[in-house]
């Protein structure tokens, strides 16, 4: 018939539209009605996607593109006689098709802690810092909006593993503050999948004790690319395949700069923030058996501050006493840092035969930080006035201190890391799939630190000394240190049956500079009771050891302990999936897992910012406990939402954690031993399980997407964070560890966008001088909607009398932002 009606046309003045559909993973659709509206009988899309079709010329007509289980798509057209019109038309999968996609992702729904992530959120979701973070953080919670990085169930920044196509990702180490953070290295318009582990990950994954985050790059299909830009960040990628389908090329180049997000910061000066990347995967494929690929990436970070002056407030709240309290910051110096990373990866892929696959990797990864700041600062600390009916409003008006600092350093790091793996996968038979993989590394490190700080209060030096200028605090340290590795895994993958798989695998690790050889079981399970499909219990266990790298051998004075073992653990994760259909019959997904971390040789840490400093020793033991409940729905159809919902409790306990309080004569507890009071005795105190530095009661996280009832090209995309209250340390106290207390973090973003253009609109002319753009999305984003001053650490400051007090640093208020995005 569909020749008849083709022929039928031949006969009038005609033109023609060509081309293939695919689906939004760039995969042919075979299959597809494709009719003029109007009319009944039309052509379908052959096995890979093309079709061709007749139509009328001189006039305006519309094709109708649909199949069971995919959205229908329409493109309107006006062509003269015997024009030939090529598109491609890219059809989502309906509602329908999703909810048996839930059921039937069986990797997902079967392993433990394991969250797929769709990669195209990435570019919408409302958020300071964006990209694939971003949407991770929705799931383990933040209290950061300035950094991509996230903590995982009680685990700290370098507890995380992070992978793009099977090679290790690494970050700089001298960072400071999120400020000072560029461009993650994840590049999302790239990126074909992610896979998301939080827990009970299988052996396979390396020897981290928190998460891991496995990306890989996507494989282009045809020529294509995209281009946006923001007030924040700008970026472009083009992607393509040669005309034998043997050659592809995937590539990506970024801009960014925070100095609109860091001019409203508490700390006013002269903010000069750069981030920029350049990334390609190339893979050519030989023939059948062997194909090549190469995955590159260069980013500098550059940061440069010259501070002129902060007012700071705090409020105190008691029966005894309440005070408006200010600290009046004037600032002399600048700040210039420097971060270069530069990655390369190389790999050789043979498919023997259709149960085995074999893989071979070598890749080098440079790291070169520099820290270079000269700051003083002269400050006035006292009660500020809010009277607005008075001339000295926001004016200190009772000074309770005063005096003057200066901050120094001239850091330097090089990290050179270079490896060769092997990994092999082999399907025995249909109950066995056999996994293995061999890692070899060498790693040089090359550090300078020189700090040091000056502090004179109400006209002394800190500490003070009559004999002799004494620096409040002074890091000289020099380090070397070249370090091998050798590491890998055998892994068996059973399925009993359709209800019950099996995963059990081993893990090794030995590296030469603490000479510790390291052995981690590690199992996975999951049973579908009953005759339901919909519902599945899985438990996952195992030992997750962490060697030490360089940052947690660097003791708080800045000397390196080379001794110190590996963080050990023992973990258990039990969890449930429950597929389910929402009102309309919209899929949805409930996830609930429990969790356990048993660990001991624990190297005790302190975050301030972004910032981790190590005691350097294995001096502790600790737990972990908690519950994670996540719902995945279309709350609204055809467009997917989440929300999660954490409970943990983390504890510490040091060794030989104590300090000792002093009495006087009558039995009273003094500050210190003086002319009038004398010591007499003295109390010890053991501090028992104190908070970790990451401890959190509960995490909320969630992301909503909507739009118009009328019109789906108008959206709007809700981003919300909350954590309840984290533990500050005190560095080397032992007797105010846990003394401080962050309030809790709360964070909305919300983005508007429109559809400005799309391939319909510009289909519709012959000629139109934007042929081959897809679409052309205009945002808008507020972030910290709710313009909350989240607090993310502390200044202490000393009054005249020698008492503490305790100013929050605050993160970013409200902000806007605006981008552009077009796709060809």
């Amino acid at each position: 018939m569909g020749l008849l009606f083709n022929a039928a046309f031949a006969q009038q003045r005609t033109a023609s539209v060509s081309g293939r559909v695919v689906d939004t993973e760039e995969k042919p659709i075979s299959g597809i009605s494709i009719i003029i509206s109007g009319q009944t009988q039309g052509v379908a899309s052959s096995d890979s996607g093309t079709f061709t079709i007749r139509v009328p010329a001189n006039k305006s007509f519309t094709l109708l593109f649909s199949a069971s289980g995919f959205l229908p798509a329409q493109r309107s057209f006006y062509l003269s006689s015997n024009e030939e019109e090529k598109i491609i038309v890219r059809l989502e999968k309906s509602s329908k098709v999703l909810e048996e996609v839930v059921v039937k992702d069986n990797r997902e729904q079967r392993e433990v802690g394991l969250v797929k992530v769709n990669p195209r959120h990435a570019m919408v979701i409302p958020s300071a810092t964006g990209g694939v973070e971003s949407l991770i953080k929705v799931f383990v919670g933040s209290n950061n909006e300035l950094t991509s990085q996230y903590s995982v169930r009680g685990g700290n920044y370098d507890e995380n593993l992070v992978y793009v196509n099977d090679f290790e990702i690494f970050r700089p180490y001298l960072v400071r503050s999120g400020q000072q953070e560029g461009l993650s290295f994840i590049n999302p318009e790239l990126t074909g999948s992610i896979n998301f582990y939080n827990g009970g990950f299988q052996a396979k994954y390396g020897d981290k004790m928190s998460s891991v985050l496995d990306v890989q790059y996507r494989k282009p299909q045809q020529f294509g690319g995209s281009v946006y830009l923001g007030l924040l960040e700008q970026g472009l990628h083009l992607e393509g395949v040669s005309k034998n389908k043997k050659f592809t090329y995937l590539a990506g180049i970024r801009n960014r700069s925070n100095r609109n997000l860091l001019a409203s910061q508490e700390t006013k000066g002269n903010y000069v923030p750069s981030s920029s990347d350049i990334q390609g995967l190339f893979t050519y494929k030989i023939n059948d058996t062997w194909q090549l690929e190469m995955l590159g990436n260069f980013s500098l970070t550059k940061f440069r501050l010259t501070p002129e002056e902060a007012k700071l407030t705090s409020s105190i709240l008691s029966p005894l006493f309440t005070a408006n309290l200010g600290l009046d910051i004037y600032f002399d110096g600048r700040e210039q840092d420097r971060y270069s990373t530069g990655m390369l990866g190389f790999s050789v892929i043979q498919q023997v035969n259709s149960n085995l696959r074999l893989k071979w990797m070598v890749s080098g990864f440079e790291n070169r930080e520099q820290e270079s700041y000269d700051i003083s600062g002269a400050y006035l600390f006292g009660e500020r006035s809010f009277d607005k009916g008075t001339a000295d409003y926001g004016v200190i008006t009772n000074p309770l201190g005063a005096g003057v600092f200066m901050n120094h350093a001239r850091n330097r790091l090089v990290v050179n890391n270079v490896a060769a793996a092997h990994k092999g996968t082999y399907n025995y038979n249909a109950a066995h799939q056999f996994q293995w993989g061999l890692h070899l590394e060498k790693t040089a490190i090359r550090d300078k630190l020189r700090e040091w700080e000056a502090q004179d209060s109400a006209g002394y030096n800190l500490p003070y000394n009559t004999d002799q200028l004494v620096l409040h605090k002074v890091l000289r340290s020099e380090a070397e240190l070249d370090i091998n590795k050798v590491s890998g895994y055998v892994q068996d993958n059973i399925v009993f049956s359709e209800r019950f798989t099996l995963q059990g695998g081993l893990r090794f690790n030995y590296n030469t500079l603490n000479r510790e050889f390291i052995i981690s079981p590690r199992i996975n399970a999951s049973w579908q009771p009953g005759n339901s499909t919909d519902w599945i219990l899985k438990l996952a266990a195992g030992a997750y050891d962490q060697p030490p790298f360089y940052r947690e051998m660097r003791r708080y004075d800045g000397t390196v302990n080379t001794g110190v073992k590996a963080q050990k653990s023992w973990q258990l994760v039990a969890g449930t999936e429950y597929n389910f259909n929402l009102w309309n019959r919209r899929p949805g997904r409930l996830t609930v897992e429990a969790y356990y971390k048993a660990m001991r040789d624990v190297d005790v840490y302190d975050i301030d910012n972004v910032r981790i400093r190590y005691a350097g020793d294995n001096n502790a033991k600790a737990y972990t406990a908690g519950l994670e409940i996540r719902l995945f729905s279309e709350l609204v159809k055809d467009a997917e939402s989440w929300i999660s919902l954490g409970f943990m409790r983390s504890r510490e306990k040091i060794e030989d954690f104590h300090y000792y309080r002093y009495k006087n004569a009558a039995g009273e507890f003094i500050t210190a031993q003086t002319e009038d009071q004398a010591v007499a005795d003295s109390v010890r105190f053991d501090q028992g399980w104190v908070r970790r530095p990451t401890d959190r009661l509960i995490t909320f996280g969630m992301f909503f997407q909507d739009y118009l009832t009328t019109n789906k090209n108008f959206k709007v995309h809700l981003h919300t964070i909350f954590g309840s209250n984290m533990p500050y340390n005190i560095p080397g106290s032992v007797r105010y560890r846990n003394a401080l207390v962050i309030e809790p973090y709360m964070r909305v973003d919300i983005g508007f966008s429109a559809l400005l253009l799309s391939s319909e609109k510009i289909n519709r002319r012959s000629h139109h001088p934007l042929k081959g753009i897809q679409n052309v999305w205009a945002s808008l984003e507020v972030f910290n909607l709710l313009d909350r001053g989240n607090t993310i650490s502390y200044m202490l400051i000393k009054d005249f009398s020698n008492t503490v007090y305790t100013i929050p640093n605050r993160l970013t208020p409200r902000l806007l932002n605006f981008k552009l995005m077009a796709r060809f």
